[in-house]
């Protein structure tokens, strides 16, 4: 098993049978993924943020400003614990909420 020393600046050399592997080059960003409490894996980061094209669907209208206010409005309110909403600054739909 392919071992490495951190030094005291975190820094670790990845041995060159993991790096050939992994396919990494000089640059290439690598991603630290925990897949249980203290147990992590590493992965090369080969994706390209193009490779998101598609991810979310389109709509068959083009929402209205109003509308995407009022969504992050509705998103945003979810996110905030009942009891802990400053009303006096909130406002939807031009009202107090």
């Amino acid at each position: 098993m392919p071992t490495a020393t951190m030094t005291s600046k975190g820094q670790i050399t990845i041995p060159v049978d993991v790096r050939t592997a992994l396919g990494l080059h000089p640059g290439t960003k690598i991603d630290f993924v925990e897949f249980e409490k203290g147990q992590f894996a590493i992965r090369p980061r080969t994706a390209s943020i193009r490779d998101l094209e598609g991810c979310i669907p389109k709509l068959d209208y083009v929402p209205t400003i109003e509308e995407m206010d009022n969504a992050i409005l509705d998103g945003a309110a979810e996110s905030i614990p009942p009891g802990s909403e400053d009303t006096a600054t909130r406002t939807h739909n031009g009202e107090a909420a």
